[in-house]
């Protein structure tokens, strides 16, 4: 199996969607224990544009990060999209065809397997997750068995274009595929999205769809999947989750984690505990509260600032507050897996 660095699992990956995780630097993540970040091809398609990234030397250059960087393919955002408005996009066998405001002008792209691999990519991203049919939360049998038989075929759309890539590119370090195992709810579609893909010998497998059910973390189909995954590929449980689901879902066998908590949480005042306890930063039991977000965390923040401080900040508005406590928040994350 190649593990693009030689990667150390388990390893947990912040979103940084449009290509920064909001008013942090490299400097910054490194300093927490970052070692990936999670990027996501549509966004980047649309904003700044492939061709300034792909000038610029890839993503790794364009952002200034030298770790791992995971490319999503982005169809879980198009399709969240169409749920909410059937207007700005339309799916069908090919692809998806979507429309999207670029600062005046209206848009329209296309954006096939075919298309999600060549953006991938140009990016120079070390992982390269497929393009899946993700269905809606609650979605029925019928809904879903369409969306389990388009993954399966743009799944195995995205394994000849990214062989042929490899081939015209003439690729040096060979980036990892994922395969995204859809099936919502159901146990027989997660087993037979999961029997074709694993045919097709992908680098690593995904949980693909809503890890939550009716509000509570789904342990038990987290659990099926990861089973279904073959034992000598990475094992990728996206968008998961809080420190104590990770390492539920290390036990299962997962290996891979990425997820937005962290960053837009600490944004809005919640910070995370070791014990797997939150704060909320912007209360007004802080006002006078001169102890560190954790008493005993080695992070930076927890080294220099005070709740008081901190609270201070969101007060006031200051953007320093969201950094702060995003840096904590991410120290915490990444450290999870070691207690």
């Amino acid at each position: 199996m190649n593990e693009p660095n030689k990667t150390k699992w388990p390893m947990f990956c912040p979103d940084a969607t449009r290509g920064v995780i909001r008013g942090l630097d490299g400097d910054d993540l490194r300093s927490v224990g970052v070692r990936g970040l999670v990027v996501n091809a549509w966004h980047l398609l649309t904003e700044p544009g492939i061709s300034v990234i792909k000038q610029a030397g890839g993503i790794k250059q364009f952002m200034n990060w030298g770790g791992l960087v995971i490319s999503d393919s982005g169809g879980f955002q198009l399709l969240s999209l169409i749920y909410r408005d059937k207007s700005l996009a339309k799916i069908s066998d090919r692809g998806i065809v979507f429309n999207k405001k670029v600062g005046k002008k209206l848009k329209k792209y296309e954006f096939t397997p075919e298309k999600s691999i060549q953006v991938q990519f140009d990016l120079g991203s070390d992982v390269m997750v497929c393009l899946d049919d993700c269905p809606r939360e609650g979605a029925s049998l019928a809904e879903v068995e369409l969306s389990v038989k388009r993954t399966i075929d743009w799944a195995g759309r995205c394994r000849q274009e990214f062989d042929r890539q490899l081939e015209v590119r003439k690729v040096r370090q060979r980036p990892m595929l994922v395969g995204v195992i859809q099936g919502g709810d159901f146990v027989e579609q997660r087993q037979r999205c999961a029997r074709e893909l694993v045919v097709m010998d992908f680098d690593g497998y995904g949980f693909g769809g809503w890890p939550m059910k009716n509000g509570k973390f789904d342990y038990d189909m987290l659990k099926i999947v990861a089973d279904l995954m073959p034992d000598d590929k990475v094992k990728y449980a996206m968008g998961v989750g809080k420190p104590k689901e990770m390492r539920d879902c290390v036990e299962m066998g997962y290996q891979l984690f990425d997820c937005v908590l962290p960053t837009r949480d600490g944004r809005h005042g919640r910070v995370y505990l070791s014990d797997d306890s939150e704060l909320d930063l912007r209360k007004e039991k802080f006002v006078r509260d001169y102890y560190p977000i954790e008493t005993g965390c080695e992070c930076e923040v927890c080294q220099n600032y005070s709740r008081s401080y901190i609270h201070h900040l969101f007060m006031i508005g200051d953007s320093l507050a969201g950094r702060l406590a995003s840096l904590h928040n991410l120290y915490v994350f990444n450290n999870c897996f070691y207690r």
